[in-house]
């Protein structure tokens, strides 16, 4: 998998931007970092218990912590700081934006939940 050679995070944007060694780019919003959070209060604790969080439309980030030669913890500004964001997890998260996005806004749809 690629590895990041540059991570920003545009706070006046809410934006993480991640470039990775083969070229590609994301632009990744907080809201959506935050909503797919690799923590288990997101991810749950095995198949099937994954949770749809609502209510983050204006969460940003508060901070970008390396965390060894492997990843970032991001604390976000509503309290949540427990994912740890494997470069190869930033990677996925980067290629299937729209697609896991898309999905995120449907679960919140079908739950009665807003952004």
């Amino acid at each position: 998998m690629p590895i990041p050679t540059d991570i920003r995070l545009i706070r006046a944007e809410n934006l993480l931007k991640v470039a990775f060694d083969d070229g590609a780019a994301f632009d990744l919003p907080a809201e959506y970092l935050r909503v797919e959070s690799p923590s288990a209060e997101v991810q749950g604790h095995g198949p099937g218990q994954r949770m749809y969080v609502g209510g983050k439309k204006n969460v940003g980030i508060s901070a970008v912590e390396q965390v060894g030669h492997y990843a970032v913890r991001l604390v976000f500004d509503d309290g949540h700081d427990s994912g740890i964001f494997s470069w190869d997890y930033l990677f996925e998260l980067g290629a299937g934006h729209e697609r896991k996005w898309a999905d995120y806004l449907a679960a919140l749809a079908a739950r009665g939940l807003s952004r």
